[in-house]
């Protein structure tokens, strides 16, 4: 779908990871595998972990913060706050509303927003057309989660993928450049059972039996995961290049959801990008969710990666199944 009025704009971004590192080396400890293997498999090397006082409003408010600092923007001058997350604090109240408090953003609607690893481009696409329809001016966007307390440890296949962290976004009306310029996003329910945490909701409310069987961590169907997600990545970016007569040619910096290293190569070759187009930063982070690519944009802008006028792509996908892109002319 074409975004025909692009006024609001990106001011500032922050984020904020665990200072605990856990390398591969450390999970060869405590789980069959190897350093070798994770990172021919996976491209990560070493993942941050929250320790037992931090919850996702913490990584979220401190992210938050940073991104406050880097834009001085006040924090009464938000007007609206959405988290992106899988792992709230609680069920209820919603981690937005703890983390308002936080940051003092006493002015700000806030909400949550879960839509898993495709979480932060939902909330920047809705934050944008939040403010375009109404009297709001600023709004912060966090992605953020904590992994390390739902996955299995003894399960190799999905413990060494994830990490904790978050990543804020905050954008803002009659800005001069960095805009959204275009947008795709889909979504897919008949795939809702190849990636998901089977316990604690309403359909399988937690007992006894499902802490026996570990159904309170992540289950994932590796290999159908990656072939939907490399189809639908690559797709959603050229339909959303599509709406505003550009081509993957056109493309300076992909900013893909971080996940695997090799979804990213299978990603880039189809749109014919070389591999330095790529913002690729997991090996640091591994798989941090909805706080992926807000993490990766700001360390692209902290690394010079980004420059005025470069039209950069910003691309995701999760459980849900849920995918999506968005065009932005920096």
């Amino acid at each position: 779908m074409k975004n025909s009025h692009n006024e609001i704009g990106i001011v500032g971004t922050g984020f904020y990871v665990p200072e605990k590192i856990m390398t591969n080396y450390d999970l060869e400890k405590i789980v069959d595998t190897t350093d070798e293997w994770i990172r021919t498999r996976t491209g990560i090397e070493e993942r941050r972990i929250a320790n037992v006082e931090e919850a996702t409003s913490d990584l979220a408010t401190k992210a938050g913060l940073k991104a406050l600092q880097n834009t001085n923007i006040p924090p009464e001058e938000i007007d609206l706050l959405i988290i992106a997350t899988h792992f709230p604090d609680y069920h209820f109240p919603s981690t937005s509303c703890i983390t308002q408090n936080k940051l003092g953003l006493t002015n700000a609607v806030c909400f949550d927003l879960s839509a898993a690893c495709s979480g932060s481009i939902y909330s920047l696409f809705v934050a944008e057309s939040m403010l375009k329809n109404s009297n709001y001016n600023t709004a912060m966007i966090i992605g953020s989660e904590i992994f390390s307390r739902t996955v299995d440890w003894e399960d190799r296949d999905t413990c060494v993928l994830f990490g904790d962290g978050a990543g804020a976004i905050i954008i803002k009306k009659d800005q001069i450049g960095k805009k959204i310029i275009s947008f795709n996003f889909g979504s897919d329910g008949s795939g809702a059972d190849l990636l998901k945490i089977p316990a604690g909701g309403s359909k399988l409310p937690t007992s006894i039996k499902t802490l026996e069987q570990k159904q309170h961590f992540i289950k994932m169907e590796g290999k159908k995961v990656y072939k939907f997600a490399k189809k639908m990545m690559v797709d959603s970016v050229i339909q959303a290049l599509d709406e505003v007569d550009l081509t993957r040619k056109d493309i300076d910096l992909l900013i893909p959801h971080q996940a695997n290293i090799r979804i990213l190569k299978a990603v880039a070759k189809k749109l014919h990008l070389p591999i330095e187009k790529i913002m690729i930063n997991l090996e640091k982070y591994g798989n941090t969710s909805a706080a992926s690519i807000p993490i990766a944009l700001d360390e692209a802008i902290s690394q010079g990666k980004i420059n005025k006028g470069d039209i950069v792509v910003l691309t995701a996908f999760g459980a849900g199944l849920t995918w999506g892109a968005i065009v932005i002319r920096w």
